[in-house]
């Protein structure tokens, strides 16, 4: 069953959403893009008639109940948002009176779901070496089929809209879709477009295909990093693997972030691009600060040359051309990890040729996916969200979906 099919008018739709929305001190919501984002399927359920419940974790309470990660200090945000009243049940397996009450056209806002441990499916207060782990864990998968099946008893109908969470098999995100039918469970419009622009990426390719892989650790991205190689035409990898793979090589890279256990990993990388005649596009030169800070002093040196006391903190002007010569001509292009220290203003230059490289692309017809929490902040950062294809709201699930995992918040509603 799809979204569009479905007709809510009269009846109750519980939907899990992601309004892990960061907060200031105050409690007050510095960015609402993922409140945004899930609007068209809450709105949805409410014009055809039916009565809405929103779901959501915050942050990692671990299981406790904690104020600084409480849903309630956002409903007001969410009833603005939604342009409707919004009630809120303080504890979310305990709101089956305030679900039953619930008409059509108003709104329950649950807290968060993962003040309780069942949520997670993670046994507390036991490590795995413990003999009695596998009995807890036993115990606690009961539990959070328990747990699911609570909140399914709310609803005539589930819509899982929250792809940030999608990769984990959680009681929100997947058990709870047991206790529906495959006519009363859905992808919500957020997720429909999430796992389009996934399948655009892998597998309705348009060549040249170009990935830029960014961010500090290439132990965190090998994953990719491989499921890439045998599907694109150039692999830009940039940001502190830069140094990483100028050690593997035999560089000197002063004080630079680097993974000496990963350099035959990196030897590895450059070998199967080789073997798939990938285009692998590394940092030639880059931007060497004598600190770790906007004001740090600067020069311009090779990425394989960088002297004693100096770090790698930007790709250099050569590095820079680089990218652009291999995004440019580029019909299909994912952009996961900046080029640098992008929250220093100093040493955004990198990260900024890549997005202006793309935008580019995508204006000449590309079609540009922005993907992980920092691309999605330099985009953003550089006021360009306009001009690139979709912006993934989903970082660890865009990634092991890239990586060729199955997602089990998909898995859950598709049947696979």
């Amino acid at each position: 069953m799809t979204i569009n099919e479905f007709n809510f008018a009269g009846k109750k739709a519980i939907v899990r959403v992601d309004f892990n929305v960061p907060l200031d001190e105050n409690g007050k919501i510095t960015d609402d893009t993922r409140i945004r984002g899930a609007l068209p399927t809450l709105k949805k359920v409410l014009a055809d008639g039916g009565a809405l419940i929103i779901m959501s974790h915050m942050g990692k309470p671990k299981g406790k109940v904690n104020p600084k990660f409480s849903l309630g200090q956002i409903k007001d945000a969410v009833a603005a948002a939604l342009e409707a009243p919004v009630t809120f049940a303080p504890d979310c397996a305990k709101a089956q009176d305030a679900a039953a009450a619930l008409k059509p056209g108003e709104v329950l806002l649950l807290e968060n779901l993962r003040f309780y441990p069942e949520e997670e499916g993670k046994p507390v207060g036991i490590e795995k070496t413990d003999p009695a782990y596998d009995e807890a864990k036993k115990a606690m998968k009961a539990s959070q089929k328990e747990f699911a099946k609570t909140l399914a008893s709310y609803a005539d109908a589930y819509v899982m809209d929250a792809f940030g969470t999608a990769h984990r098999k959680h009681a929100s995100t997947a058990v709870i879709a047991d206790y529906f039918d495959a006519d009363h469970k859905m992808l919500g419009y957020l997720m429909e477009k999430e796992v389009t622009a996934v399948d655009n990426i892998l597998k309705d390719i348009k060549r040249p295909f170009t990935a830029i892989m960014g961010g500090s650790k290439v132990s965190t991205k090998i994953g990719i990093i491989e499921n890439l190689l045998g599907k694109v035409d150039n692999l830009i990898l940039c940001g502190g693997m830069t140094y990483t793979f100028a050690k593997a090589q035999g560089g000197e890279i002063g004080n630079s972030i680097v993974e000496l256990d990963k350099l035959d990993v990196a030897l590895d990388v450059i070998k199967k691009a080789k073997e798939n005649n990938v285009n692998l596009v590394l940092g030639t030169d880059c931007i060497a600060a004598d600190k770790f800070a906007n004001d740090a002093n600067t020069q311009v040196v090779p990425s394989n040359a960088i002297p004693e006391g100096w770090e790698g903190l930007d790709a250099g002007p050569d590095t820079r051309k680089a990218f652009a010569a291999a995004i440019e001509p580029a019909k299909t292009i994912l952009w996961n990890g900046p080029a640098g220290v992008f929250e220093f203003d100093n040493f955004v230059g990198g990260s900024k040729a890549i997005a202006d490289a793309i935008a580019k692309a995508t204006a000449n017809g590309a079609f540009s996916l922005i993907g992980g929490g920092d691309s999605v902040a330099c985009i953003n950062k550089f006021g360009m969200a306009d001009q690139v294809s979709y912006i993934s709201t989903g970082g660890g699930a865009l990634l092991e979906a890239i990586e060729g995992k199955v997602l089990p918040g998909v898995a859950a509603i598709k049947g696979e």
